[in-house]
């Protein structure tokens, strides 16, 4: 936040301007979710990225998207709050574990975000 916009408006001074994927980082953390997992790829990537600077949450990459929806499957079936990124190619890899879980339910919550890549800037549609 620079200083002339809170001499315009002192308001300002007690709000944060965020990214999308930064406001959604700072979502799952005041979610009370402990556990953040996702496999890089762009529009999701910063997700992750954001998550990591926060001392209150596990965040870590997965070496695909069907790894690390289980991780975030896992930590939710054993009572914690999870949170899993991936683009929406991704979730075609991840099915197998998605489906699955529908039938097991979860514990301590489960968000998955699915980032979409409309203008196909950086895959395929």
């Amino acid at each position: 936040m620079n200083a002339l916009a809170e001499e315009i408006n002192p308001a300002l001074a007690s709000r944060r301007f965020m990214s999308g994927n930064e406001a959604v980082a700072r979502g799952v953390l005041e979610s009370g979710a402990r556990v953040a997992t996702a496999y890089p790829g762009t529009p999701a990537t910063e997700i992750l990225e954001y998550l990591g600077t926060y001392d209150d949450i596990h965040a870590n990459w997965s070496p695909n998207e069907k790894v690390s929806l289980e991780v975030a499957i896992g930590a939710s079936m054993c009572g914690t709050r999870a949170f899993c990124a991936m683009k929406h190619v991704g979730m075609n890899v991840a099915a197998d574990a998605l489906i699955t879980q529908t039938l097991a339910g979860v514990v301590g919550g489960l968000v998955i975000a699915i980032a979409d890549d409309v203008g196909m800037s950086s895959s395929q549609n």
